[in-house]
């Protein structure tokens, strides 16, 4: 992970080819092995993962920061970019879901999403701005359960973090945080929209335009795709 204080000092000094890639917090874990399976393939370069909350990193772009390709957690976080030429390129890339993550073994014996619901409990949420966010909000209306969070935050992989630590009982996180971290989940059922769609795209006028472009080719890949598919993403 790469702190954007540390983005924009990124020189290559050993020689090195730098990429640098934006991408959700929720793609850390598969987008740590796409970079050592491409950097892999080709020797000579350096990628740089500058990982956060979709929303953040689409403000850093904004600011100015040198970023090569963006992979966010939703379309609606990138929108303008795509309207209004942001993106050189852009494709829907993966997609996933949001469960109930737990403290490890469940302490406050949640069952369902009505459970999120009971005073008694302390619930966390992502942000409204950002995708993680977005989605639960949504599923929430959908279910009609009126939940109020004692934390907000900005990306999914802060609200683990707390989950990890017990200080929530439960936080609506995606279903692929859940293997890698020391928690539990309870499924959502499948009627409600729980569903996110990623997208990856090479910035226009960034550094590294055809590097960048083969990056999103090899995400795009077999190979790619069987990373992300390892890390529970969907197609």
């Amino acid at each position: 992970m790469v702190v954007l204080v540390a983005l924009l000092a990124a020189c290559g000094g050993d020689g090195r080819t730098t990429l640098t890639v934006s991408a959700a917090a929720s793609l850390a874990d598969a987008f740590g092995e796409i970079e050592t399976a491409f950097e892999a393939r080709h020797p000579d370069v350096d990628v740089i993962l500058n990982l956060g909350g979709s929303a953040t990193l689409r403000e850093q772009i904004l600011a100015g920061a040198p970023v090569s390709v963006f992979a966010s957690a939703d379309l609606e976080t990138v929108s303008d970019f795509v309207e209004e030429g942001r993106f050189e390129r852009w494709v829907v890339f993966a997609s996933n879901r949001l469960t109930i993550g737990v403290p490890a073994g469940n302490p406050a014996g949640i069952t369902s999403l009505r459970d999120l619901a009971r005073p008694d409990l302390a619930v966390g949420l992502c942000a409204p701005e950002v995708p993680c966010g977005r989605v639960a909000r949504r599923v929430l209306d959908a279910a009609g359960v009126d939940v109020r969070p004692v934390t907000e935050e900005l990306d999914v992989r802060a609200l683990v973090t707390k989950l990890e630590a017990g200080e929530l009982d439960a936080g609506l996180v995606y279903r692929t945080d859940v293997p890698a971290a020391a928690i539990d989940e309870v499924p959502l059922p499948t009627g409600l929209p729980a569903d996110t769609e990623y997208v990856i795209g090479v910035i226009s006028g960034g550094p590294e335009s055809e590097l960048a472009g083969r990056f999103v080719r090899f995400v795009r890949s077999r190979d790619g795709e069987r990373i992300l598919e390892r890390h529970g993403f969907g197609r």
